[in-house]
């Protein structure tokens, strides 16, 4: 069993993971699929739903809970805290009307990227992305620039503690492939992947840097395969991109708050 910190609350952690557990997959829960999502039992699970609902961030019908509105207060602090969606969006919209693709902007969180700014052109993929939505970082060209950037021990932490799921069957899944893949994208300075999030989904990254040089967000283009072939993203798409991740760090760099905030 994993040993905690003397400060460690507990009742906080298991209060987010109830939270956590409602996405977009699972918008409505009962109380016996919340606690077994979370791995708490009916009593506590229900003790939670209870309380989040007294504080406005859960609503009930007596079977079913769902999140309210209100719980997007607990992503704004962070969000209106950084710069860069700010920073990123006009450049984010010109990117877009250049290689008419949609254009996003994401951040690293755990195993995961988290869009922080988007230009949808056209809806390309089964879920509709927003702001927050988050998708596995090692199948996803955002990912693999933010994972190519991460320090030796930082990258190890993160092998250690994801899951390398198969979405579909050209996802990466072992940890020696992935490290591999990730050298190559370190060196070239910009990823490509092909449809490893979701079939027919091809997407393009480049790294976005502060003012020492550390990778801090990714900005990519996406597009549909049927469209678009390995060839045109690299020859016609990825040299926009670089150009707009480098407008992006330039207007970064004259910004008096970080990017991101640790």
């Amino acid at each position: 069993m994993e040993e905690r910190a003397a400060h460690h609350v507990q009742s906080l952690e298991r209060g987010l993971a109830v939270i956590r557990a409602f996405n977009a997959g699972a918008p409505e829960l009962t109380l016996s699929d919340v606690a077994r999502v979370t791995g708490l039992t009916r009593a506590a699970a229900r003790r939670f739903l209870l309380t989040l609902t007294d504080l406005g961030y859960v609503r009930t019908d007596g079977k079913y809970f769902s999140l309210t509105a209100r719980v997007l207060e607990l992503g704004y602090s962070f969000l209106s805290s950084m710069t860069l969606p700010e920073v990123a969006q006009p450049h984010l919209e010109q990117l877009s009307a250049e290689v008419r693709e949609s254009s996003s902007v994401s951040v690293l969180d755990g195993a995961d990227i988290v869009y922080v700014a988007r230009v949808a052109v056209s809806r390309i993929m089964t879920v509709t992305i927003n702001v927050g939505t988050r998708f596995p970082a090692h199948a996803t060209s955002m990912g693999h620039v933010l994972l190519a950037g991460l320090d030796r021990a930082a990258f190890e932490q993160y092998l250690a503690e994801a899951a390398l799921d198969r979405l579909t069957a050209r996802t990466l899944t072992d940890p020696e492939a992935l490290r591999a893949q990730l050298d190559i994208v370190r060196e070239q300075g910009w990823a490509l992947v092909d449809q490893e999030l979701e079939e027919g989904l091809r997407s393009a990254a480049a790294p976005i840097r502060d003012r020492r040089g550390s990778v801090v967000a990714a900005v990519n283009v996406s597009t549909h395969a049927s469209r678009t072939t390995r060839e045109s993203v690299r020859d016609e798409m990825l040299p926009p991109l670089l150009a707009a991740a480098k407008r992006i760090e330039a207007d970064l760099a004259i910004t008096p708050v970080q990017a991101r905030r640790g």
